[in-house]
């Protein structure tokens, strides 16, 4: 599928253009000029992952990577467990923090990060690279460890000094090699513009031969469709297709919201064919978004400081792709998607009640719960994205349940 710049739909590109650029003039953001839907969603439901994910990923990047280098490139990027895991009568728990940097972001770091070096191999380049991206979090770490060590790519990774955990930050600070990190003495908004204005600059991004990781970047944001996949063929495998599809139509997701990568990943698995019944953005007081869905204005207001910190946003950077989604690609976002805003005692809450029902969640996926509880209809399914371990976030969850979490075997090796 064809790929366009959202400012300047003129500059129509490739699959490898857009991962390669990142992104396109007047810091426009690629997307798909037109989404066909997949042709056997409940046939792909009930393959194997594999096989699911190299249908689904190969449908949007056409004939740019051949089928069995695709398959290759996913089988090697996502080789870690992605659990459904049962909470309560009718909400399930996506757990998505099981690979190398412990959160969700490993799915597009990892994807993305193959992509390139596919793309370099191909064209024999021997010219250097520059990751240049802003982390709230997780972000960073996902990055540098998809990149540590690899020949000719250097990762430079901005975050907000003091405004992330420590075990976060150690993750990614500790690499060295062809990782560097900066702490910015600001938030993550200011990070991230500092990134676009790097590439906004043609002599240092050609000098440097710039390129993004965060959720602008293309190849991260399709890989993430794939678990939203994954979370249904988890529940309907064996079911007939009548019973899938009543199952589909009762199925709430709800996701823990910040630059709205996660969001737009759930809309374009439904743009394919994923017909689940509505998402959730949960966000935590950084409100920009429910505010924007309730008066239709457009009103960032200052970051502020939250228990959720990889949430502390106030200007969602991939938006402009989900109202491409509603304007241009045809999805009722007005039927589809909704948004509400989470406070800290109620994210502390969550992590309470949810500790009581036998289940450890960290801040981010504790207030999805908590919205996704709040709002599921009696005739309703529902299922939130653990987007991170607990283990990260370990003085919030020790604040709030006075329990000691042990660490896994990531932070342990970090943690001095």
């Amino acid at each position: 599928m064809a790929l366009i710049n959202i400012k300047n739909p003129a500059e129509r590109v490739s699959f490898r253009e857009a991962v390669v650029r990142g992104l396109g003039s007047a810091q426009g953001l690629f997307f798909f000029e037109s989404i066909q839907p997949l042709p056997n969603v409940y046939e792909l439901l009930q393959a194997d992952s594999l096989e699911r994910n190299t249908a689904i990923l190969g449908h949007l990047v056409g004939d740019e990577i051949s089928a069995d280098r695709l398959k290759a490139m996913i089988a090697s990027a996502f080789d870690f467990p992605v659990p459904c895991v049962p909470v309560s009568g009718r909400i399930d728990a996506l757990e998505l923090f099981h690979g190398p940097s412990l959160a969700f972001k490993d799915f597009g770091a990892r994807f993305m990060a193959r992509c390139l070096a596919g793309f370099r191999e191909a064209e024999g380049a021997n010219t250097p690279m520059t990751i240049l991206t802003a982390t709230s979090g997780d972000t960073g770490a996902a990055v540098a460890h998809a990149y540590h060590g690899q020949p000719g790519i250097r990762a430079v990774i901005l975050y907000p000094r003091g405004k992330i955990s420590p075990l976060q930050e150690k993750l990614f600070c500790a690499l060295g090699d062809n990782v560097t990190t900066f702490a910015v003495d600001s938030d993550f908004d200011r990070c991230q513009q500092l990134v676009k204005q790097a590439f906004d600059d043609p002599g240092l991004r050609d000098d440097l031969g710039l390129n993004s990781a965060n959720s602008i970047n293309i190849a991260r944001l399709i890989a993430q469709t794939c678990y939203y996949f994954e979370a249904v063929a988890q529940k309907v495998r064996g079911l007939s297709e009548k019973e899938s599809g009543a199952l589909l139509h009762s199925l709430v997701f709800c996701v823990p919201s910040g630059n709205f990568g996660n969001v737009t990943a759930g809309l374009l698995a439904r743009a394919l064919g994923l017909s689940y019944k509505r998402v959730i953005a949960a966000t935590n007081r950084n409100d920009t978004v429910p505010r924007f869905l309730a008066s239709g204005n457009w009103d960032p207001r200052p970051t502020m400081a939250t228990v959720t910190n990889a949430m502390d946003i106030s200007q969602p950077n991939n938006f402009p792709r989900v109202q491409e989604l509603g304007e241009r690609l045809g999805l009722d976002l007005a039927r589809i998607l909704s948004a509400c805003s989470i406070s800290d005692e109620e994210t502390r809450e969550a992590l309470r009640a949810l500790y009581v029902d036998g289940y450890l969640a960290d801040p981010h996926s504790a207030l999805a719960w908590k919205a996704l509880a709040g709002r599921l209809e009696p005739d309703e399914r529902g299922m939130f994205l653990c987007t991170a371990h607990p283990a990260k976030f370990l003085e919030v969850i020790q604040d709030a349940l006075e329990i000691e979490v042990p660490l896994p075997p990531a932070l342990e090796a970090v943690k001095d």
